[in-house]
């Protein structure tokens, strides 16, 4: 099988500093790579050369097997997804027109069909937020805007042959407890459809329930790459966040539970 994204040694330089040294990991089709470490660590930086917003100066990237350089744009929009952090717009859209901008790469002579309305809807409706078609998209909070994003994202990749890949970049910043759930239970469910999913997310406990696998970056290189049991250590996430940090079980899940900062004296006795 080909996987749907593939890093090999991937080096970025600007003057003397690096951004990027020496990362390397493939993400399969119905994975889930979760991506963490602290402010600078190079986080956005690999999402840029992912998304090719940075051009690769040294190692090599291949998405569903090709060179990320020498893909089709047309066509890679069709199967690649990518839900930035956070995305301006400045006029009064409708929230559908917003998510309706995800079917533009299957329109071909730049003409909406009937189809393509219903699947903006069912995105709406996926997010939790039907009946929310014809609001104002600049009267929205921020987590709302957040998921008619999101619903953007789901609407560009709904019905494309063959494996699919999203990028989300802190998909669940702006949302509360039970949307952060509900989006990353939805990505959990293209996951099940065949969907390669790549997350920055900061949240460790969310990393630990529903990620398949992570790595952890600092200082701009990997420091490791696993699964969320042998990656989500004391020891790696004190390094990689320069801040103790403690592992315990789960109380129902089958997935480490992480604590921040030490414990009090009494209970180290």
């Amino acid at each position: 099988m080909t996987a749907a994204v593939e890093v090999r040694n991937l080096q970025c330089r600007i003057g003397q500093v690096n951004l990027l040294a020496g990362i390397d990991f493939v993400l399969e089709p119905g994975e889930l790579l979760a991506v963490l470490g602290r402010n600078g660590a190079g986080k956005s930086t690999l999402l840029k050369h992912l998304t090719g917003e940075i051009k690769v100066q040294q190692g090599e990237i291949r998405v569903f097997g090709a060179h990320l350089e020498d893909s089709p744009r047309e066509a890679l929009a069709r199967r690649r997804a990518v839900l930035p952090q956070t995305t301006h717009l400045q006029f009064a859209y409708e929230a559908l027109e917003v998510v309706m901008l995800g079917r533009i790469p299957h329109q071909p002579r730049g003409h909406e069909s009937p189809e393509d309305v219903e699947i903006a809807r069912h995105c709406l409706q996926r997010v939790g937020l039907e009946g929310y078609e014809s609001r104002n998209y600049l009267t929205l909070s921020g987590g709302e805007q957040q998921r008619v994003h999101f619903a953007r994202a789901l609407a560009q990749l709904h019905g494309t042959p063959g494996h699919r890949l999203i990028l989300l970049d802190e998909p669940t910043s702006s949302l509360d407890v039970a949307h952060q759930h509900k989006t990353l239970q939805i990505v959990k469910e293209l996951t099940q459809e065949g969907v390669a999913a790549f997350l920055i997310l900061h949240d460790l406990n969310l990393v630990a329930q529903y990620a398949d696998k992570v790595l952890v970056l600092a200082e701009r290189q990997a420091i490791a790459l696993g699964t969320p049991r042998s990656v989500l250590t004391a020891e790696t996430l004190s390094r990689a966040f320069s801040y103790p940090m403690s592992t315990i079980a789960h109380p129902w899940l089958d997935c480490p539970l992480i604590v921040s900062g030490n414990p009090p004296a009494h209970s180290r006795s």
